[in-house]
């Protein structure tokens, strides 16, 4: 975990290689440009298993180029501990947040508020599809929603 001084956020998707590391590049790339990275500390993180120790997807890869935003992240599992070190874990779609709210639960005092990305979007688009089946135009979807959603919760979180 990449210590700030303030607060933080863990990113969560189902294997940690499309939409949970985009939304941790994006708002690593917001606070950085904010100026306020020292306040902050960043992570992302899967509820699953299928991924871990790899790379993200090449084509989330490719999108995050295309825009100049640095990513560099090697899939792993959420812990019980993040739990309790996070304030808050923002997570992608309905599946997640079940996962992430019944791991949640048996953790004597989580700490970390957990939500959906998506109630943050002023499009109110609540769901982050998952690109990994799709086409390489899903991943700047993905791309667009995330800055839109990170955008928002800093603003209100700051």
């Amino acid at each position: 975990m990449a210590q700030g001084s303030g607060k933080s956020v863990l990113f969560v998707c189902l294997g940690n290689i499309c939409r949970s590391p985009i939304a941790e590049a994006v708002f690593r790339k917001l606070v950085t440009d904010a100026g306020i990275s020292k306040e902050w500390t960043i992570d992302s993180a899967a509820t699953s298993t299928y991924e871990i120790g790899n790379p993200p997807d090449y084509r989330g890869q490719a999108c995050m180029k295309n825009h100049g935003i640095p990513m560099s992240h090697t899939a792993r599992q959420i812990t019980s501990n993040d739990f309790l070190s996070y304030d808050y874990i923002l997570c992608m779609d309905e599946s997640n947040l079940r996962d992430l709210k019944k791991k949640g639960g048996q953790v004597q005092n989580c700490k970390a508020k957990i939500e959906l990305l998506g109630s943050y979007d002023p499009q109110k688009k609540l769901i982050i599809e998952d690109p990994y089946y799709g086409r390489d135009e899903d991943f700047e979807t993905v791309y667009q929603q995330c800055v839109r959603c990170c955008k928002s919760f800093l603003e209100k979180s700051s």
